[in-house]
């Protein structure tokens, strides 16, 4: 997609805005939404990723001083919350740099359908998970770190994924779900950086117009959200939100099915 007009880029920075509000607000969702969006309006997945990483770090670095300033989380130097966000954040870079090994050696067709697979079963655990109880939940670091190393390879090999399995994974393993959210916006800040800057390493990537969109949309929706997480309670975003990714998964791999298999 070389030849774009101004009317085009604000519809993928409106876009951005909605998918990151959502995100910031629910702890997931901004990948898992957006990319799968980008691929419908027929972008390659090689060139949708990396802007997706770097609006992401954007977004993360002004979400998560944001959350706590409004009292979500505790980042100050030597606490739980930061020590807990520095730590999957250097997870992901271990496994965000391996995803985006994995994907530059593997068919196009293969990733999509990976994508697609990943997106419908977060959408569906989404939806499935609305009933679980977490009261008798344990913090556990064992827990984190695998949950962390899983989320970073979903981020760098998709685009989407980290944030969902992040947050969930955190609030069943003992975290509060304000804390969930806003150190997942930290540490897949760090996630998407190391991701990003991966992908520059290895490949040649020049889609920035497409990165400044989505960086113009993403940005100023994380205040809001931050604002969000604290004065409302987000059980019927998440609904949408797992409506939502069901639905895209299902049409990622219906579209790429046809692709595949042309009537």
């Amino acid at each position: 997609m070389e030849h774009v007009d101004f009317w085009f880029l604000a519809f993928i920075a409106i876009l951005s805005l909605i998918c990151e509000y959502v995100n910031a607000t629910l702890g997931g969702g901004y990948g898992t939404l957006l990319v799968p969006i980008l691929l419908l309006l027929g972008f390659d997945i090689k060139e949708v990723v990396p802007a997706a990483l770097l609006s992401q770090l954007v977004a993360g670095i002004i979400a998560a001083p944001a959350h706590h300033r409004l009292g979500n989380v505790d980042l100050k130097l030597g606490s739980r919350d930061m020590r807990l966000a520095l730590v999957l954040g250097s997870l992901g870079t271990l496994g965000a740099s391996l995803a985006v090994a994995s994907q530059l050696s593997l068919p196009s067709h293969l990733v999509k359908m990976y994508v697609g697979l990943m997106v419908l079963a977060v959408g569906i655990s989404l939806l499935a998970g609305l009933r679980l109880k977490v009261s008798d939940a344990s913090f556990s670091w064992r827990k984190m770190v695998g949950i962390g190393l899983l989320a970073s390879f979903n981020k760098g090999i998709s685009g989407g994924g980290y944030g969902p399995l992040l947050a969930g994974g955190q609030v069943l393993s003992g975290v509060g779900e304000r804390k969930a959210i806003a150190i997942t916006a930290l540490s897949e800040a760090v996630t998407c950086l190391a991701g990003f800057l991966a992908y520059l390493l290895t490949m040649a990537w020049s889609s920035w117009w497409l990165a400044f969109s989505l960086v113009a949309g993403a940005a100023p929706s994380a205040p809001l959200s931050a604002y969000t997480v604290r004065k409302a309670n987000p059980r019927w975003l998440r609904i949408g939100m797992g409506l939502a990714i069901t639905s895209l998964g299902i049409a990622m791999l219906v579209r790429l099915f046809s692709y595949i298999h042309p009537v």
